[in-house]
């Protein structure tokens, strides 16, 4: 399996996947399946029962994500089926609560009445509706939460995570080892007829803000008030409450705004139109509707070329996640997503309670596409009475694995823990940790001491660790001890402390993300997921994870039907953002949801990607393409591949508002020759900016020339195993305004390796020196080379030697004078650091000295 979450296969599965619980659902849908093997979706059989492959169903003896209501109790009838008790240990114990659903649709409450707290029968009735149980992320429960209705935590991008996993949980889709991705058609829209939000507000303020959102919208909807809820459109700020607007403003169809919905359909919080009346419900959404007509008619549409061969539109966001489709998370205890993207909180959206939240300190920021970014001194921690469920849960299994997508900052970084499940420096249960190209795994147990020595730690000519986005994993069981996976694959690296039980964890330790409780094991970079596993993954899980890929990717279906004549036809684009500038899309793919459709041989040539009724200028990867759609290159199963590479196009008003088209030079019988702009080439202007006479050695240059200045083979394993680690780190071009301290340190560290072994090697050293050390290397320095009244006779070998070999005598006279004057004075030096410094290794110092210096280096 390689590194690219790959398409095993499309497959048609029926409109419900309960079909006793059956609501309405689009007739086909497709299941994007990318579990490794070509693991199955489960399908329900006609009693309602999901029959497939996978574990037991739920993720752990407890529900729910911290605060709010987490007891399953129910003072009402019994469950009367196994699915009602389902429901109402996954979903309902979690809803329940007077701070949750519970505050409102309650008996005698706003219906629909879900969230009874005295029938949990009737609720399960009233909840159906609510749910999708073939997509359970499109729900109207998790699209209510993650819109910022009544969201119990800080993000109401985490509330629809969460909902997302209760939902899941309850009809069995964490059971499962393939958890499917629904294709669904998106929404209809022109390329020419769309408006976007201009980056003025003036016009919202006066229309909308001001007259309607500030005066009966302020109760609840702004950040200041008594109950504040999400999201903030009454805001006293208004920047703020034109950002939170946004989403609730059709621009295209004004009747289908949020703003418009709520009042017309679900009558919520109308207000009187006379002073002293009623409230009003269809007269507050005609006035709503008015407000956001009038304010829709003034932003113009965007153009675009009408002669061009176009597919509809989308936005990034009404695309589909195609992110973690199919992983295998039976045993989940704990989960990071970092889809927050503000605050100082990333949610535990494991949904196993407690919540394990973590707290972002010190140098900690979000970064675009669902991440953190942690730089010196930072640290996301949990609480240590919510970690004590890992420790609960873990010890119960004598198991346990760690997974994350983690990017390091450097690979020269040691003690750095990535993540760790500890109390302090020498006292821990288990930790993943970073040792410069190296990962490093220790764990408590009974073959261990407390600090998890013996330590694993990886290869060092393996190279495991890069400066790049890699997926870790780190399984522990008490046969195989511990293991680590990179990108899929395991290292081969055999636990030297083996394995053994778990029973002396201590419960009172804290999970930590990026550094140690004490703050004294830092590690740099950035960490787009992690997890908590109650069992040792086995490798095809591990390979399962990697596969379904990490970060807010969608994926876009651009309509193509009326271009093809082939019902439900879409070009698939897999698009997220590539970073707070630019978004990345891959691998765009013909396919069509209709399961009867043949395309018979439709030419396609030159797609181009265009934002906001404009062509991207830059980024055109997909221009070269030029295929026929048909058999036997297209399958229903699995569409039609059209380029295997990716194409990076720059944002224009960001993820939230910009809208995305494709161009075809030919779609079928449409034709449209797409004509390049006219660059002018500026006269060419000569460069004088002033060079430098001399460079810097690059890295295999360094490593030859003090091989050959010591006669000690680049062979040698001491000086291999070194390079090899440090060679990233070594300078990679000869220009010296590019010359770094990360590369000094790296030469110093390889040439004090070269000496080491000059001087410990007779054959080397008496060829080098003479044999005039001979005898007298293990005595101290000060007594060889003299302190305060040089032995300038022992103080010649050393120097002049160093000087001829690494310097030459050719050189300047001045260069000579200045270096032996540096090396007498560093053997003078040496016996006042330390009296018992030996000739061998103040030797080892003089010559890394002169080999790590510009003398040598200097080129």
């Amino acid at each position: 399996m390689n590194g690219e979450p790959l398409m095993n296969g499309l497959e048609l599965i029926a409109a419900g996947l309960r079909a006793l619980k059956a609501v309405p659902a689009v007739a086909l849908t497709l299941v994007l399946i990318t579990a490794v093997g070509c693991t199955r979706l489960p399908l329900a059989s006609p009693d309602g029962t999901v029959t497939g492959s996978g574990s037991a169903p739920g993720t752990g003896p407890g529900t729910g994500t911290g605060g709010g209501t987490g007891s399953t109790g129910n003072s009402g009838p019994a469950a009367a089926n196994a699915d009602v008790l389902s429901f109402q240990t996954n979903l309902w114990a979690n809803i329940k609560g007077s701070d949750r659903c519970g505050g409102c649709h309650q008996a005698g409450g706003q219906a629909p009445l879900f969230a009874r707290p005295d029938d949990v029968n009737l609720a399960y009735q009233a909840v159906g509706p609510l749910v999708n149980f073939t997509n359970p992320a499109l729900s109207e429960l998790v699209i209510r939460v993650g819109e910022g209705h009544n969201c119990f935590l800080a993000s109401a991008q985490d509330c629809a995570t969460t909902m997302t996993t209760w939902i899941q949980n309850w009809i069995g889709g964490t059971s499962s080892a393939a958890l499917g991705i629904a294709l669904t058609p998106p929404p209809d829209q022109g390329v020419g007829g769309a408006k976007l939000f201009p980056a003025d507000s003036s016009q919202f303020q006066a229309l909308i803000w001001s007259p309607i959102l500030r005066r009966f919208c302020s109760d609840c909807h702004r950040p200041d008030a008594a109950t504040a809820q999400t999201p903030y459109h009454a805001s006293s700020d208004p920047t703020q409450a034109y950002l939170a607007a946004q989403s609730k403003i059709d621009l295209s169809t004004p009747s289908q705004s949020r703003f418009v919905v709520r009042l017309r359909d679900q009558f919520h919080h109308c207000w009187a139109l006379v002073a002293g009346g009623a409230p009003d419900c269809p007269g507050s959404a005609a006035a709503m509707l008015a407000a956001i007509t009038s304010y829709a008619g003034q932003i113009p549409v965007t153009n675009v070329d009408p002669t061009l061969v176009l597919s509809r539109a989308l936005s990034l966001k009404q695309g589909i996640p195609a992110s973690g489709a199919s992983r295998y998370e039976a045993n989940i205890l704990a989960k990071y997503e970092f889809k927050t993207g503000t605050g100082n909180t990333a949610y535990d959206t494991s949904a196993v309670a407690p919540a394990a939240d973590l707290t972002l300190t010190g140098g900690v920021g979000w970064v675009s596409g669902w991440g953190i970014s942690i730089g010196a001194g930072g640290a996301a921690q949990a609480s240590a009475s919510a970690s004590q469920k890992l420790a609960q849960m873990i010890q119960s299994t004598g198991e346990y694995s760690i997974e994350v997508w983690a990017t390091p900052a450097n690979v020269a970084q040691t003690d750095a823990y990535i993540v760790t499940y500890s109390g302090d420096n020498t006292h821990r249960n288990m930790t993943l940790a970073q040792h410069a190209m190296q990962y490093e795994a220790r764990t408590r147990n009974s073959n261990t001491d407390n600090n998890g020595a013996p330590a694993l730690l990886t290869s060092a000519t393996g190279l495991f660790a890069q400066a790049t986005l890699q997926h870790l994993v780190l399984t522990y069981d008490a046969v195989n001890g511990q293991q680590i996976y990179v990108n899929g694959t395991y290292t081969g690296d055999a636990d030297p402390g083996k394995g053994g039980t778990l029973g002396n964890w201590d419960s009172t330790f804290a999970l930590v993300l990026g550094n140690e409780t004490t703050g004294k094991r830092p590690w740099q970079g950035v960490i787009k997921f992690a997890a908590i596993h109650g069992r040792a993954l086995t490798a095809a899980q591990v390979q399962q994870n990697f596969a379904a890929g990490v970060g807010e990717r969608y994926y876009l279906l651009f309509n193509v039907s009326a271009l093809t004549g082939v019902l439900q036809s879409f070009i698939m684009v897999e698009g997220s953002q590539y970073d707070s500038y630019s978004y990345l899309f891959r691998k765009p793919r013909f396919i069509s949801l209709d399961p009867n459709a043949v395309p018979a041989n439709i030419p396609l040539s030159g797609i181009r990607m265009g934002v906001n009724g404009t062509i991207a200028r830059v980024g055109q990867s997909y221009a070269r393409v030029n295929a026929t759609v048909g058999a036997p290159n297209y399958t229903f199963a699995g569409g039609q591949l059209l380029s295997n590479v990716g194409a990076v196009i720059a944002s224009d008003k960001g993820a939230d508002s910009d809208l995305f088209f494709l161009s075809f030079d030919q779609l079928g019988s449409n034709v449209h020759p797409f004509v390049e702009a006219t660059v002018s080439n500026p006269p060419m202007t000569p460069d004088n900016t002033p060079r430098a006479d001399f460079g810097i050695a690059t890295f295999e240059r360094v490593n030859r020339s003090l091989s050959a200045i010591t006669g000690v083979p680049i062979t040698n394993s001491t000086v291999a195993a070194l390079y090899n680690s440090a060679q990233q780190s070594l300078p990679p071009a000869p220009q010296i305004d590019a010359f770094l301290p990360a590369h000094q340190t790296a030469i110093t560290q390889l040439a004090t390796a070269y000496c080491g072994q000059l001087v410990d090697t007779q054959s080397l050293r008496d060829a080098f020196f003479g044999t005039g050390l001979d005898p007298s290397i293990t005595a101290t320095a000060a007594g060889f080379f003299g302190t305060a009244t040089p032995n300038t006779t022992n103080r010649g070998i050393v120097i002049n030697a160093l000087i001829t070999k690494a310097i030459g005598t050719n050189v300047n006279t001045t260069v000579a004078t200045t270096a032996h004057n540096e090396l007498d004075a560093l053997l003078t030096r040496i016996p006042t650091l330390s009296g018992t410094a030996t000739v061998s290794q103040a030797t080892k110092a003089a010559c890394t000295a002169v080999l790590a210096s510009a003398a040598v280096t200097l080129q």
